[in-house]
């Protein structure tokens, strides 16, 4: 399984960002050999509008199964859904901890955005 986590760094110990849209990266873990990607997101961290459909855009382009993130607005989560991408918020300090809540069972998959539209 492939999960995008919303990151503030590279490592399994970089926080995990709360926001999806204008989060400075993404970290992509394939939890069957785990190896590690990191995803640049410095394109939407300033755009005026459209960051979270871009960054949902640039999340489908990675062939995830799921994405654990903080917040997600409704236009990104209607994005993420049409490509059949689980997501699940998340209030871990960590994408280690919110890795091992997912693992745990812990988290509970999303039936809806849990931000409005031009969330910062």
């Amino acid at each position: 399984m492939k999960i995008a986590f919303t990151a503030s760094g590279d490592s399994l110990s970089a926080p995990l960002d709360p926001r999806f849209g204008r989060a400075p990266g993404f970290l992509i873990y394939n939890d069957e050999d785990g190896t590690l990607k990191s995803v640049n997101n410095e394109q939407n961290l300033n755009a005026a509008q459209g960051a979270g459909i871009q960054a949902a855009l640039l999340i489908c382009k990675q062939d995830v199964d799921c994405l654990i993130t903080g917040h997600c607005g409704p236009k990104a989560f209607q994005t993420l859904e049409a490509a059949h991408i689980k997501v699940y918020h998340c209030t871990a300090k960590t994408i280690e901890e919110a890795y091992a809540q997912f693992k745990a069972g812990e988290l509970i998959e999303a039936k809806v955005a849990n931000a409005d539209s031009h969330w910062v």
